[in-house]
């Protein structure tokens, strides 16, 4: 099974089964992992880019079952090789980027989706952290450059209690209280308007990684 074009990516609207599994299997989640979920009013009505960091396989799980509106992942395109998984992903309002290297279809895809008012989950640091890790990790520039060429907010996302639920190494979920905390939206557009496109990516990428850490400290420490 190959990865979708770019013109393929699902639209909320398109996968009305997606919606279904968010009602049901998504709150039978959410239930398991007491997950709650704060500063949704942080949330803007139109496209927006969630930047947060990224600690668990349940990161993504948890965000796309409670958000208040559905949340498309990039998800690695080798996924859409094994089956069952590679038919459902797309479904699910997710669609393939290529590791490691700049991918301009999955570039295209996410900025189209922003562009359409949607929104899209990401995590700039690019792999879980270490799990006996306070901090954020090296954060790529990916996330940054997406929400400038859709000209879309940036709401920093802090998970809190999901490196307990699937650490690394562990090969199966455990049962654990999980929290989602959406802190105030980034203006793009006002992140060094003047500087040169890559100067811009780099200063967002600064300001991204540290409302994220301020908004992970603010939900620790409450």
């Amino acid at each position: 099974m190959t990865a979708p074009a770019t013109g393929d990516a699902p639209r909320p609207s398109r996968h009305v089964g997606a919606r279904i599994v968010r009602a049901t299997i998504g709150r039978l989640v959410l239930a398991l992992f007491r997950t709650r979920l704060y500063g949704s009013e942080n949330l803007p009505e139109g496209g927006a880019l969630l930047a947060g960091n990224h600690v668990s396989y349940m990161d993504p799980v948890l965000l796309w079952c409670a958000a208040p509106r559905p949340v498309h992942f990039m998800a690695k395109r080798e996924l859409w090789s094994v089956p069952v998984v590679g038919w459902a992903l797309p479904r699910l309002w997710s669609f393939p980027v290529t590791r490691g290297e700049p991918d301009r279809a999955a570039i295209a895809t996410a900025t189209h989706l922003l562009t359409e008012g949607a929104l899209v989950g990401v995590f700039p640091e690019g792999s879980r952290a270490a799990e006996d890790s306070d901090g954020l990790g090296e954060a790529h520039g990916g996330a940054a450059f997406i929400a400038l060429r859709a000209g879309a907010p940036v709401v920093p996302v802090a998970f809190v209690g999901t490196e307990r639920v699937w650490p690394r190494g562990a090969r199966f979920p455990r049962l654990a209280r999980t929290s989602i905390h959406f802190g105030v939206p980034i203006d793009t557009n006002a992140v060094a308007p003047e500087a040169g496109r890559r100067e811009r990516v780099a200063r967002l990428t600064e300001v991204m990684m540290s409302r994220i850490a301020e908004e992970l400290e603010r939900a620790r420490s409450a």
